[in-house]
């Protein structure tokens, strides 16, 4: 073999090596979900409501008021830890906007979720302002439970500069046994919380409350690496 050719084979060899040691320290790669999309192709499973695609918001689904919570899951998926990234449309309806994301999810009744109550961002009473965003865990830790035991621990105000009815970004960290939320850019978490099952990865979907309706868009998930 020529000098020439040996130089060749150790620098590929060396490129590769790079681009292996530069992938496992990038760790799995995010993914942008586009939800009208996944609906056309029949690859959201939406329970207890009706989707449709927005118009005028590429990329963008409308969940349907219902009694009962609802989802519209996202076949495929199966998040552990790191960071979920949605924008989320409620109405300004007083008991009647409970929009968020689920994940974790094993099946329609158990799952971890965190949702906004929009028609509490900017309200004067300061018990109601208290409760704008939530985290729960189902089927055991619904909100009246954790509203009883853990008064105010799973609960917190947004951002005064929120709108009720704008597209609000939120991003929920997971890493551990600690889950944080982000409601609106902010650069200090809205909540944080300790996570309250032992459930670890799971089915991640878009949510809505009792006799809620919701608009979604953006989601993207990005794995710890």
């Amino acid at each position: 073999m020529t000098s020439v050719l040996k130089c060749a084979v150790v620098a590929c060899a060396a490129l590769v090596c790079a681009a292996s040691l530069q992938a496992r320290q990038s760790g799995p790669a995010a993914q942008t979900i586009d939800l009208a999309e996944r609906l056309a192709a029949g690859k959201l499973r939406v329970v207890n409501r009706e989707a449709t695609a927005i118009r005028d918001r590429p990329g963008a689904i409308h969940l349907t008021g219902s009694p009962g919570n609802g989802f519209a899951w996202i076949d495929g998926t199966d998040f552990g830890e790191g960071t979920i990234e949605v924008e989320i449309r409620g109405r300004d309806v007083m008991q009647q906007s409970f929009v968020g994301v689920a994940f974790h999810g094993k099946d329609d009744k158990t799952y971890e979720a965190v949702y906004l109550r929009p028609f509490n961002f900017r309200s004067p009473d300061p018990t109601r302002h208290q409760h704008a965003v939530q985290y729960i865990a189902m089927p055991d830790y619904d909100w009246p439970r954790l509203r009883k035991e853990f008064p105010e621990e799973f609960e917190n105000p947004v951002d005064p500069s929120l709108s009720p009815t704008d597209w609000v970004p939120v991003k929920i960290v997971v890493e551990g046994a600690t889950i944080q939320i982000h409601a609106g850019p902010v650069q200090t978490p809205t909540l944080e919380v300790r996570k309250l099952t032992q459930l670890d990865r799971g089915l991640v979907g878009v949510w809505v409350g009792n006799t809620s309706e919701g608009d979604f868009a953006n989601v993207r998930l990005s794995p710890a690496k």
